[in-house]
């Protein structure tokens, strides 16, 4: 059985709610992510949403808002998606292609392990399944 755990991009970075969008896009930079699991240090570092680099264009930038004053978790919207590190991959499938989602953080004892995109899918699935991913995740 193929888990979370085995397909996942390991050493996922977090941010703190508290900071700004600017330390974020820094992160991301230095660490070739596109997405940072955004977490609250007053609740024992539970994650509290995803931060991505178009969250930072589209919701701060094109609005006229400075990135160096708006903080991560200004910007979270909604309740995070998460798989635990021991689900099968038919698991993860299901759950990234029922909420549409293309970056999935993995959880193992309440904290944050690791990071499953697009492209670590794409390295697991014959073409036909990448296929048929690709067609619900982007429907």
């Amino acid at each position: 059985m193929t888990t979370a755990k085995d397909i996942m991009h390991r050493g996922a970075q977090w941010i703190p709610r508290h900071e700004t969008l600017d330390r974020a896009a820094q992160m991301m930079r230095d660490h070739g992510v596109g997405a940072l699991p955004v977490s609250d240090p007053d609740q024992g570092d539970r994650m509290v949403g995803i931060i991505t680099d178009r969250d930072i264009v589209v919701k701060c930038v094109a609005e006229g808002h400075d990135p160096a004053r708006v903080t991560c978790g200004d910007i979270c919207e909604g309740t995070p998606r998460w798989i635990d590190a021991a689900s099968d991959i038919s698991d993860v499938l299901r759950e990234m292609e029922g909420r549409q989602i293309k970056r999935l953080p993995v959880v193992e004892n309440k904290r944050v392990i690791g990071m499953i995109s697009e492209a670590d899918i794409a390295r697991r699935l014959s073409g036909d399944k990448l296929a048929e991913f690709v067609q619900r995740v982007y429907a």
